[in-house]
């Protein structure tokens, strides 16, 4: 395709509303996914920072987080560290508060789960500053002493210090059982389900389109043994075949899109056998034969660019079918596994709540899947009309 047909492909596909929609979503759910942790508001790995004490708070809840440091060495984190799955490690312990002060170079604070009576701090924490937000770890803060008979300091600065560790955070969508953020829940999940499309559908390319144009493009009997072989697997229910593939492989992230994308070959595979059938007896694949070229370069040089528009339409309609498996065998318990953030997984999780004022923990996770597979789609459907020759924009 020239650099002309690539801007009149792409010009179309924008031109109609639709798809245009559904290329929103998809760069959106892209840029999501590339950046990881780094626009999360849980930029550690898997978005998987709980806190029971937050368990179950509706969308928009606000609370104040202590941060209180780790004061161990942490894995040395990359620039590229938080793209993709992977995420950053937190360098403190977080505290749920509800009220403090600070006395000296003490910090007392009053942790949400405790109960404040008469205004007073009564159940409150003693909690040395110095030690809560410097890092001793490294010898760079270690003359800074408790007792302030060797400050470099003054204790405005190691207060102010303090206060910066005492943050006013916002949960936008709430938080699930465990205490995750559900939104950074979302946003993890959206890199997972594009991979496990965007694998499966590239493993069935390979096997579909390799089986389909042999046997298309030689007939005779490797057309019949393909054929049958193909016939078999299409027999059987596709989460049939998966759930089969996935107990025999294990359970995991992995076995999940090799799983997926062994099952949707067949579709490929029959739509491009059908379509080297009706272009291996036309005059220029002749041509290709009478000037002595290999049967391997007619095949991949001149038969397969010539449809590969039917395949492209195909693809896209199993990039949102594998987002559909993917989430149902989560919420089946053989898909991707805990603490993986998986939308099927989270519906899993959250199913019970769907008759009470948490349906949306299980109802959002849906609404995920359902605009994700829709932007496939719709997407799909377009390039169906650019590739058919009797439409006319």
């Amino acid at each position: 395709m020239s650099t002309t047909e690539q801007k009149s492909f792409f010009s179309r596909l924008w031109k109609d509303s639709r798809s245009r929609i559904g290329l929103v979503i998809l760069m959106m759910a892209l840029v999501i996914s590339v950046l990881g942790g780094y626009i999360r508001p849980d930029g550690t790995r898997n978005a998987n920072k709980q806190n029971l004490v937050l368990a179950k708070k509706k969308p928009g809840y606000s609370v104040s987080i202590l941060k209180v440091r780790k004061n161990q060495k942490l894995e040395s984190s990359t620039l590229l560290g938080g793209l993709f799955f992977g995420g950053t490690e937190g360098e403190y312990r977080e505290i749920a508060i509800q009220n403090y002060r600070i006395e000296g170079d003490r910090l007392f604070f009053l942790p949400l789960d405790e109960v404040e009576e008469k205004n007073l701090l009564v159940a409150d924490v003693l909690y040395p500053m110095v030690d809560s937000t410097y890092q001793f770890i490294n010898d760079a803060a270690s003359f800074v002493s408790i007792d302030g008979t060797d400050v470099r300091m003054s204790s405005a600065e190691i207060n102010n210090d303090v206060l910066r560790n005492i943050e006013r955070r916002t949960y936008y969508l709430g938080t699930d059982t465990f205490g995750r953020d559900l939104l950074s829940r979302l946003m993890g999940g959206v890199i997972f389900s594009l991979s496990v499309g965007f694998i499966s559908v590239l493993i069935s390319l390979v096997i579909g389109v390799t089986l389909g144009a042999v046997a298309g493009y030689y007939r005779g009997w490797i057309d019949n043994v393909i054929m049958w072989f193909v016939n078999v697997i299409w027999s059987i229910p596709t989460l049939l075949m998966v759930i089969a593939i996935t107990l025999v492989m294990g359970k995991g992230f992995v076995q999940v899109f090799i799983a997926v994308g062994l099952t949707m070959w067949v579709e490929v595979a029959r739509v491009v056998r059908g379509q080297v059938i009706s272009t291996r007896e036309l005059d220029y694949v002749e041509a290709g034969k009478a000037l002595g070229y290999s049967e391997y370069r007619i095949i991949s040089k001149h038969i397969l660019p010539n449809i590969i528009g039917p395949v492209i339409v195909i693809s896209a309609a199993n990039f949102a079918s594998a987002i559909l498996i993917e989430a149902g065998l989560s919420f089946l318990g053989i898909g991707t596994q805990i603490p993986m953030p998986s939308w099927g997984m989270m519906i899993k999780d959250h199913y019970p709540f769907i008759t009470t004022d948490l349906a949306y923990l299980a109802v959002i996770p849906g609404l995920c899947i359902m605009v994700m597979v829709l932007s496939f789609m719709l997407i799909g459907n377009r390039l169906r009309d650019i590739y058919d020759v009797r439409t006319v924009d």
